[in-house]
């Protein structure tokens, strides 16, 4: 493999040669210099090359002049020549003084999308999309999260798991589910990891998660849902309430938005002009019946039975702001009506459960909960929820041979993310968007 240097590793290297490669970001073509910024997977420098003079006129039949002149905005090129340190350079602070290039690959020079294309056509296009300095920010950040919350994880006794996203049943409601033929039956694409983490329990695991695929069949058009999306999930043993799970993915959600604010900070305020702000540990707390009271007597009746609609979201959010100087707020103790079966019922009101949603800055980005392990309990909660214990058959055996008190929860990656940038849309965070009308590229 050829030696390159990364743009971002340039400061550090003294005067003198160093090859890069990447992509021609812009080439100004004057008549005595040619200034040729390169971009690769890590910043971006600026090249330059004054052209030969011979009585103080550019010589007309330079062949590297002429090379460069044929550069096309987005071709992938080789650069050799010399690293000069120079304050005078507005891009760092350094440039490369041209000695060749090697054109690897030859951008068409009409480029399909522009800074005000309508985020429709980036999608087409999203390859292009990504290369802007911004969309590699985001996955340089979705990186440190991941890698904090795997340190967070393997310190605290965590186990990784990779459970199926094949089916034969279904994992939670047959009304979001995708089905596929299966050799000579049928499965379902996993609409959550669910009854599979509960089985780790079982399974004498005590604590994991898993970072991974799910799939959703809701014909939504909203920001903030895809029907294929990467879901975040945690399950513990050995609880006494949902109140443990809600500890746990508060230090989970402080340790990862200190590591971005200390290793990407500055980028984040350059390209996105937000300072990013570390949540103090312990989050506020609210039950649902005094959330909605709270957002009544701001102005706003919900109308959803038993839940937070968009607008109370927002409410809640900026109670919380207001009130707490906090961008999370714990929403608790939905109740049972619109919670799974699976979610443990209050000891002392059989009408609430155990259970909470977490929202940060006016979205909900977890639902949470202690869940069921008493075996009884949870068939009279099957079919109160009018299904038959029948169809759960292989997911209640679970429970026939000792089930420990356990709980955990599911986050949507993309939407920390969105919220994290203040984002609009879960689309500008996402590698490639799934939704119903978008299955390319």
């Amino acid at each position: 493999m050829r030696a390159r240097a990364l743009v971002k590793d340039l400061a550090a290297l003294p005067d003198g040669p160093v090859t890069i490669g990447g992509w021609v970001e812009k080439l100004r073509d004057q008549k005595r210099i040619q200034f040729i910024i390169i971009r690769d997977e890590s910043g971006d420098v600026q090249v330059t090359y004054p052209r030969p003079v011979v009585d103080e006129q550019p010589v007309e039949d330079d062949a590297l002049a002429a090379k460069v002149s044929t550069l096309t905005n987005g071709s992938f090129v080789w650069i050799t020549g010399r690293l000069v340190h120079d304050e005078r350079v507005k891009l760092g602070g350094l440039e490369i003084q041209l000695d060749d290039v090697e054109i690897v690959t030859m951008a068409d020079p009409e480029t399909p999308i522009a800074d005000d294309t309508s985020i429709d056509k980036r999608m087409d296009w999203r390859f292009l999309d990504l290369r802007r300095p911004e969309m590699n920010l985001v996955f340089r950040i979705q990186t440190t999260i991941e890698h904090a919350w795997r340190e967070y994880w393997t310190e605290n006794g965590f186990v990784e798991i990779h459970t199926p996203k094949l089916m034969a049943s279904a994992s939670e409601s047959n009304a979001e589910l995708f089905k596929l033929e299966y050799f000579e039956g049928h499965a379902y694409l996993a609409q959550s990891p669910q009854f599979y983490k509960q089985m780790a329990m079982m399974s004498g695991m005590g604590r994991i998660f898993e970072i991974g695929p799910v799939f959703r069949a809701d014909p939504s058009f909203t920001s903030r849902h895809a029907t294929e999306f990467v879901s975040v999930d945690i399950e513990v043993s050995w609880i006494d309430s949902h109140e443990d799970i809600m500890q746990i993915q508060e230090q989970l959600l402080h340790r990862a938005i200190s590591a971005v604010k200390e290793k990407h900070g500055d980028e984040i305020l350059k390209h996105f002009g937000i300072d990013v702000k570390v949540p103090s540990i312990p989050f506020p707390r609210v039950t649902l019946t005094d959330a909605i009271e709270i957002i009544k007597q701001r102005g706003h009746n919900v109308e959803r039975a038993g839940d937070l609609d968009p607008e109370g979201e927002r409410q809640i959010a900026a109670w919380a702001e207001e009130n707490h100087g906090h961008e999370f707020v714990f929403v608790t103790d939905y109740p049972a009506t619109v919670r799974p079966f699976y979610h443990m019922r209050h000891a002392d009101n059989n009408a609430l459960t155990n259970s909470y949603d977490l929202i940060w800055r006016g979205t909900e980005i977890t639902t949470g909960a202690q869940r069921e392990h008493r075996l009884d309990v949870l068939i009279e909660q099957v079919k109160q929820k009018g299904l038959e214990p029948e169809g759960l058959q292989t997911y209640l055996d679970f429970f026939k041979y000792g089930a420990p008190a356990h709980g955990g929860f599911g986050m949507g990656l993309l939407r920390v993310l969105m919220l994290l940038l203040h984002q609009p849309n879960i689309r500008e965070v996402g590698f490639l968007f799934r939704g119903p009308n978008r299955l390319e590229p």
